[in-house]
């Protein structure tokens, strides 16, 4: 592979970076590797597992001199950290971020951002239940989509580069919109976190009266609301709070399906819930003919299929 970068700055060290990390380092895609995170006891664990080549304090300091800067922290802290590496950026550089929520990011970051930096908002979809340093592991975007957002401004040359490294990285890239980029993310992602959420909060209320028998009598599908309800709860509340619009949208016509199955189970119309569940199967079908999951059967979620963290749920990190 290409060296693409010859320094590549993270700005949070959770697991969409450490991953990228290892995927950078393993596939030679970057020269140096700088890092930095809110977190001493993060900052500690990178350098005591030579997450980096150079774990730094400050993201001012991260950012000297490099042509790629990721922003892996969570979306509430975007604007922040992108006020304090503006005047340190060097001419040239690019700065993407990772976060799953797109409109509200640009209009935090971009205000703050030099003339002479490229930036470049992105998503990859791909994610496990896991945060820190030392959940991320080289084979996480294999196969996974990418999402580019770059304005129709947007330097050619800068978002090509981009592009190859997340293709060297294993992950499928495609361009899209902000605002269809969010809505399009409430349906996969953040209303069925939403939900996760919601019903593992609603099993908690029935366990304090079957003596935890909802715990230990879980099903497949109760075991799999948990582990997306297990993601990072600072990264989901930022989540909600700035992709509010497209969200709501996808639970008020949640809502309405839901009253729809409601009356069928009271009226015993078989052959409305039949159709349904008949039509959403196929959803399923399609999400494995296009290589984002297997039909093989795997009640226990093991390593092989999603890596050595589990599932494939969370976006970006808060370390």
């Amino acid at each position: 592979m290409t060296t693409l970068y010859d320094k590549v700055a993270f700005i949070g060290l959770g697991l969409i970076a450490s991953s990228m990390i290892h995927a950078i380092r393993r596939d030679g895609l970057a020269g140096q590797i700088s890092g930095s995170a809110r977190s001493a006891e993060t900052r500690a664990i990178a350098r005591e597992d030579g997450l980096c080549d150079m774990v730094c304090d400050t993201a001012a300091e991260a950012v000297e001199g490099a042509d790629l800067v990721v922003l892996c922290v969570p979306i509430g802290a975007m604007g922040q950290v992108a006020r304090e590496i503006g005047p340190h950026l060097a001419p040239g550089a690019t700065v993407t971020d990772v976060g799953s929520v797109k409109r509200e990011v640009i209009a935090a970051v971009a205000p703050h951002l030099p003339e002479h930096a490229h930036f470049i908002p992105g998503h990859p979809l791909a994610g496990t239940e896991h945060s820190g340093p030392r959940s991320g592991f080289a084979e996480l975007f294999e196969n996974r989509f990418c999402l580019l957002l770059p304005a129709a401004d947007a330097d050619a040359d800068a978002v090509a580069r981009l592009r190859a490294l997340w293709e060297g990285m294993g992950a499928q890239v495609e361009e899209m919109e902000p605002e269809h980029h969010d809505l399009v993310l409430a349906v996969t992602s953040h209303a069925p976190h939403l939900i996760a959420y919601t019903m593992v909060g609603v099993a908690d209320d029935l366990r304090r009266v079957t003596n935890s028998e909802v715990i230990k009598y879980s099903a497949t599908g109760f075991r799999d609301f948990t582990r997306i309800a297990a993601s990072d709860p600072t990264m989901w509340r930022d989540v909600f709070l700035n992709n509010k619009e497209a969200t709501l949208e996808i639970l008020g016509r949640f809502t309405e399906e839901l009253f729809a199955l409601q009356r069928a189970i009271r009226t015993g119309d078989g052959d409305m819930l039949f159709d349904y569940f008949t039509r959403t199967r196929a959803v399923r079908r399609g999400i494995i003919e296009a290589g984002q999951d297997t039909a093989a059967p795997d009640f226990g979620r093991g390593a092989v299929l999603q890596g050595p963290s589990g599932g494939k749920d969370q976006d970006e990190d808060a370390d």
